[in-house]
């Protein structure tokens, strides 16, 4: 289904797969001995003129999953596209109906 909403125009922003993984080291050398998942797999797309609200419980990912789609963190893995277009920078976003 992500891929016919993909294809449509009027999508303002499609997120397919997206997951943040981050590492659980310990000892002396610092070792990764494991992963916490803070996003795991989360597919969402808003229509142009439409309005998201995500909500959720105290420590449930909001936060990182705001962030991961706008590169302030890198994805583990997942496609973020903004009006067609695979997701780079935020502030690389073309701007419209800003004022001077």
């Amino acid at each position: 289904m992500a891929t016919k909403t993909a294809m449509r125009e009027d999508v303002l922003l499609l997120v397919s797969g997206l997951k943040k993984y981050f590492p659980v080291r310990r000892g002396v050398f610092r070792r990764i001995v494991g992963w916490v998942k803070a996003v795991d797999d989360v597919d969402m797309f808003i229509p142009e003129g439409e309005t998201l609200g995500l909500v959720g419980e105290s420590g449930c990912g909001k936060t990182t999953t705001g962030r991961t789609i706008l590169r302030l963190i890198e994805p583990t893995a997942g496609e973020i596209l903004f009006r067609s277009r695979r997701s780079t920078k935020w502030w690389t976003w073309p701007r419209w109906g800003r004022r001077p």
